[in-house]
């Protein structure tokens, strides 16, 4: 917008530049007839001078032989400008007084008063009502001492908008424009778009490659910082997930010791306490390295059909799970990774309510897929807790009725590193729902 407003504003002035121009031809134009009608009168017999005037007037420039000068004090022409041209048409070096006079007139009278009426109007109508506005005297005096009085008129040229000339000027100044506008915008939308891509995709499991520094300054500065943060956050993940599964490798070895070990108790009692717990540490191992693995892990993606995939899903599940079906949508996801996430979510559901009811729907740029219960639900303050790892809110600690707090923690890791989520609410009518949101991506 504001080179649209800088290109009418410069119209307006070159316009107004045009004005001075015709303004400056056409009082040039009558500073050199008067030049010329000088030097005729001055070759000819003083008898034929009055028919070289009659012969050089206008309805818009007038000539007059007299023995005084029209102007008849100081000079009003500014800085001398109509003088000096009048010198320097006619070769003079100030052997003659050369008098000349500028100034502005009532537009509101006619052109002329010698016009008559009729030619008038058409000369007003001609100029569009805008009528003359400077008035020109030029008083030369002649060889003999006679004075060539001369007086011109003339207007300000109406304001004219050539419609061809302006549409080729605004489509020439369109196409440069948008030419303009592509090449600098690419350089800065380009890099910018080829960050977002690489930020939405970004993903503990595995390092993006390393964006190409293009663009300005600024945007420069932005891909290598970001290229540096995703370095860092890729190692320090990696490195986390290979201490994690490094500790819950090195702990099989003195588990399986301790197991055999605690057959050679002989109290029964004792015995079979020891492999309980014994067995329960076992199982969180086994647990942490399933944690483990799904945060290292780097299966590709791949296009699935929601619907086929949650029938999929049912048939290969021990116990079976309602499914409601819903609007056809594909999905971009690795298929292993939200197949576990759901499967931690719905083996959840019927562990605490002896059911789950699944259903998915389009909601804007996502699909939400949607687990739902009859169970107990959970209380509010802990619906963000049940998240974290090792939190179960059964007390028993049994793993007849409970695992050992990873399932929704390996869940949630698998959405977020999709890009979505998993939400826990609470159903008005009892029972827990679970939301798990994807991204769709073509």
């Amino acid at each position: 917008m504001s080179l649209v407003i800088a290109q009418v504003v410069t119209l307006v002035l070159l316009e107004d530049q045009r004005d001075l121009a015709v303004r400056a031809a056409i009082g040039d134009e009558a500073m050199g007839r008067a030049v010329n009608v000088v030097r005729l009168i001055e070759k000819v017999p003083e008898s034929l001078r009055g028919q070289i005037v009659s012969a050089a007037n206008s309805p818009l420039v007038q000539f007059e032989i007299g023995t005084v000068p029209v102007v008849d004090h100081a000079s009003h022409d500014a800085r001398g400008i109509t003088e000096a041209r009048v010198r320097a048409l006619l070769d003079d070096d100030f052997s003659r007084d050369i008098r000349a006079e500028l100034h502005e007139i009532d537009s509101s009278a006619l052109p002329f008063t010698y016009l008559e009426p009729n030619m008038a109007e058409q000369h007003r109508e001609m100029m569009r009502g805008q009528l003359l506005a400077v008035e020109m005297q030029l008083s030369i005096a002649l060889s003999g001492g006679d004075w060539l009085n001369v007086s011109t008129r003339f207007e300000r040229p109406p304001f004219q908008w050539p419609q061809f000339a302006t549409l080729s000027f605004g489509l020439s100044a369109s196409v440069i424009l948008l030419v303009l506008f592509w090449y600098l915008l690419a350089r800065v939308t380009g890099p910018l778009r080829l960050l977002a891509d690489a930020a939405e995709k970004l993903g503990p499991e595995q390092c993006g490659p390393v964006l190409p520094s293009a663009g300005p300054r600024e945007v420069k500065e932005l891909i290598q910082t970001f290229n540096r943060m995703q370095d860092r956050i890729v190692r320090l993940v990696a490195e986390r997930t290979r201490m994690l599964a490094a500790m819950g490798h090195d702990l099989r070895s003195p588990l399986t010791a301790m197991r055999v070990r605690s057959e050679m108790v002989e109290d029964d009692e004792t015995r079979d306490s020891l492999i309980a717990s014994i067995v329960e540490m076992q199982h969180m191992v086994e647990e942490t390295l399933s944690f483990a693995r799904g945060l290292a892990d780097a299966e590709p993606q791949q296009n699935v059909n929601i619907e086929s995939f949650l029938e999929t899903l049912r048939e290969s599940m021990l116990e079976s799970f309602t499914l409601i079906q819903g609007d056809g949508v594909r999905v971009r996801v690795r298929p292993n990774a939200i197949r576990r996430a759901l499967r931690n979510v719905i083996e959840n559901a019927q562990r605490y309510s002896g059911g789950a009811e699944v259903s998915y729907a389009s909601v804007a740029d996502t699909v939400v897929i949607r687990v739902c219960d009859r169970g107990p639900g959970i209380p509010e303050p802990e619906l963000e807790r049940v998240f974290d790892p090792f939190i179960r809110l059964e007390t028993s600690r049994s793993r007849d009725t409970g695992g050992h707090g990873l399932g929704l923690s390996i869940a949630r890791s698998i959405l977020r590193g999709h890009g979505g989520d998993i939400v826990l609410t609470n159903r008005s009518s009892g029972g827990l729902c679970a939301s798990l949101i994807l991204p769709i991506e073509a």
